[in-house]
């Protein structure tokens, strides 16, 4: 077989970041950058190393393509939705940066083509699931290393960056709302870590107006998830903050418990105990020496923890890998648009919630989704 031919969308923080893991992969073959500004554009592509007529002013030259098989989205929010269904429309493999869409209307129409379409591989990038920290919660989970799962809080504060010429990121016709903004990351994690003992069955979400900045959008979310195992989990979420970067975890089971906290320096930014591996003693596995002491499992040196919003220092190189397995081996992602529609629909229930001040149940009642967010979009109160 022949070179992946990938056609990429958007050369802004992201973008530029994902472009350039997708250069260092042999089997690959970047067929064009489609971008706004052509000089953005093109000045990507000569940091990376990349020809400037590479550079595409119509994202239409892309689906024409029929040596690009695969687009990566990474343009802003808005976008996301009506350009990757322009690209299963062409037939083309689908990588999409979070949220996978703005718009309930152009969900729906996502998950329509991609289960029309089950040869076309699609993924949304909720990056922060390829921190190795975040991959071994969940493996733990799975094991039964803290029991029963009771309660398990995520938090997503980061002050998104609207200096300069970033400040169209305050415009919920671009960006649509906080929880598509950032907040979604801590409920990918949060749903990551309970898929093995539990299913989500009800939102109760509410929302405050930005504080600090000038977000359109609400900037400020309290979210409780109910599972089915009779587990709570809760999310604070703000893209308003004037503190620093905010991912605090805190995970209780009825053998155990975990704690990850972003703002405390290494290595005793994580301590877990479990009553059938740590002797119901908190331990620091990031401390390698104290580990020595205690007896007890260090971490490897290399662990990765989500300690900053910034692209460079997060799992890009994971998630491009595994976008690529998943198109070379013809298997679906755990992030597809199908299979990861349970965490956009937590998003979508939040949202529904704050409105209409009332817990709602999941899984979503997508027709009455439909008439809601219709609603608020005729009365120009959504993205």
């Amino acid at each position: 077989m022949g070179k992946l031919g990938v056609g990429f969308v958007g050369a802004g923080w992201m973008g530029a970041t994902l472009l350039h893991r997708l250069s260092e992969r042999e089997e690959v073959e970047i067929r064009g950058l489609h971008q706004r500004r052509q000089d953005r554009a093109e000045a990507t592509l000569s940091a990376i190393g990349l020809p400037a007529d590479l550079y595409k002013r119509d994202y239409r030259e892309l689906l024409d393509d029929p040596d690009c098989h695969a687009i990566f989205i990474a343009s802003p929010n808005a976008l996301h939705g009506p350009q990757s269904i322009a690209a299963l429309e062409a037939g083309k493999h689908v990588f999409c940066e979070k949220p996978c869409a703005t718009r309930f209307a152009n969900f729906m129409r996502q998950i329509e083509l991609a289960r029309a379409n089950p040869k076309l591989i699609t993924f949304v990038d909720y990056l922060m699931n390829f921190d190795t920290m975040e991959e071994r919660i969940a493996e733990m989970v799975r094991e039964g290393v803290f029991g029963q799962i009771t309660q398990v809080q995520v938090n997503y504060r980061h002050p998104v960056n609207i200096v300069g010429d970033k400040a169209w990121k305050l415009d919920a016709s671009i960006m649509g709302d906080a929880i598509g903004m950032g907040i979604i990351h801590s409920l990918s994690v949060m749903m990551n870590v309970m898929k093995a003992q539990a299913a989500p069955i009800s939102v109760f979400a509410t929302s405050q107006r930005a504080a600090v900045r000038k977000f359109e959008p609400d900037a400020m979310w309290s979210i409780q998830v109910g599972f089915d195992n009779g587990a709570q989990g809760f999310c604070f979420g703000n893209i308003d903050t004037g503190a620093n970067y905010d991912a605090y975890h805190n995970l209780y089971g009825t053998d155990g418990g975990f704690v990850f906290d972003s703002q405390v320096d290494r290595p005793q930014k994580v301590r877990y105990w479990s009553g059938t591996h740590t002797n119901s003693k908190w331990v620091y596995p990031l401390d390698a020496e104290r580990c020595a002491r205690e007896g007890v499992e260090a971490w490897p040196s290399d662990t990765t923890t989500p300690d900053s919003g910034d692209v460079i220092h997060h799992q890009t190189s994971a998630c491009v890998e595994h976008f690529l397995e998943c198109v070379s081996t013809g298997v679906q992602s755990p992030l597809s648009f199908i299979n990861s529609a349970s965490t956009a629909e937590v998003g979508w229930a939040a949202q529904m919630s704050a409105k209409l001040e009332r817990p709602i149940s999941l899984p979503l009642d997508y027709d009455a989704a439909a008439r809601f967010f219709a609603g608020q979009e005729h009365a120009g109160g959504a993205a």
